[in-house]
């Protein structure tokens, strides 16, 4: 949980300083982009990787699905403001309210289910002697914070004339790019636990990382946006919604027999091509 919350800071700053430029398309594409990346194409080159390298990999199904029903309810959650929109129901008058209410509630069931997911499981190993002080520890922690969010804001600004430059849409900008490089440590750790047969804690960390954005750090922006110029809403173009339940439910069904193969990591991967190739002329 806190690899995954350390991994996901970067994606905060991002999107903070993002909204802070108007740039909402950018950020919504993000957000869901980072659920994308981590649930289909991150998880996908970790079963690839592994079972290339270890063969077939056991992990612990229980808690795997745990989560990954969590993020196909998130998913599902984060997809009726765009439905209400898109089907023109009554509540697309009232797109802010619905957007802040399905954020109340995805950080409450976040809230709910911490303690849960936190739980040790029988058979897991002891708990590792601490290398550092609990003062170099958090001397570390704050020093990280602070890099996160210098080199968050230089990002945006690079980012902004690499899009004009190289004539792809912010969607894409937000989805492809954005993700991938706010998620880059869940990218980098994930794999490398694959390759070393630790699946369990592969799975914990890239999953964990996807149900972090779409529960709280999904939520916390929205949230935060009511302090800027523009209220980011959860309205997304349908096609965003749509990969969205896609991806998570395909994640889902793969984790589901706590047993991964190369093949399905190909699988995986193959998905997110397509998606991420669709959002080059925008969303």
């Amino acid at each position: 949980m806190i690899q995954s919350a350390l991994g996901n800071l970067p994606e905060l700053f991002i999107a903070l300083f993002a909204l802070n430029k108007g740039l909402i398309e950018l950020v919504q594409a993000s957000l869901i982009g980072s659920v994308l990346a981590n649930s289909i194409l991150v998880l996908g080159l970790a079963f690839t990787v592994g079972g290339l390298r270890n063969g077939l990999q056991h992990f612990d199904a229980p808690r795997a699905r745990i989560i990954a029903t969590l993020a196909v309810l998130a998913a599902a959650i984060l997809a009726v403001p765009t439905l209400a929109h898109t089907f023109h129901s009554p509540a697309e008058a009232h797109e802010r309210a619905l957007s802040l209410i399905c954020a109340g509630v995805l950080l409450a069931v976040f809230l709910l289910t911490l303690p849960g997911l936190l739980q040790t499981l029988p058979g897991e190993t002891a708990r590792e002697q601490p290398r550092w002080s609990l003062a170099t520890t958090l001397i570390v922690l704050a020093a990280t914070g602070a890099a996160a969010a210098l080199v968050s804001d230089w990002f945006v600004d690079a980012l902004q004339p690499a899009i004009g430059i190289l004539h792809m849409s912010q969607s894409f900008a937000g989805l492809v790019v954005v993700a991938i490089a706010g998620n880059a440590v869940e990218n980098v750790v994930g794999v490398q636990l694959a390759a070393r047969d630790r699946p369990d804690f592969a799975i914990a960390v890239i999953l964990n990382s996807s149900l972090q954005v779409a529960l709280a750090l999904t939520p916390l922006v929205v949230f935060a946006s009511l302090f800027f110029p523009t209220m980011l809403t959860l309205a997304f173009s349908p096609l965003l919604a749509i990969s969205l339940l896609f991806a998570t439910g395909l994640a889902a069904l793969v984790v589901y027999d706590g047993e991964s193969t190369w093949y399905e990591g190909v699988m995986l991967v193959g998905l997110y091509a397509v998606i991420a190739a669709s959002f080059w002329w925008g969303a």
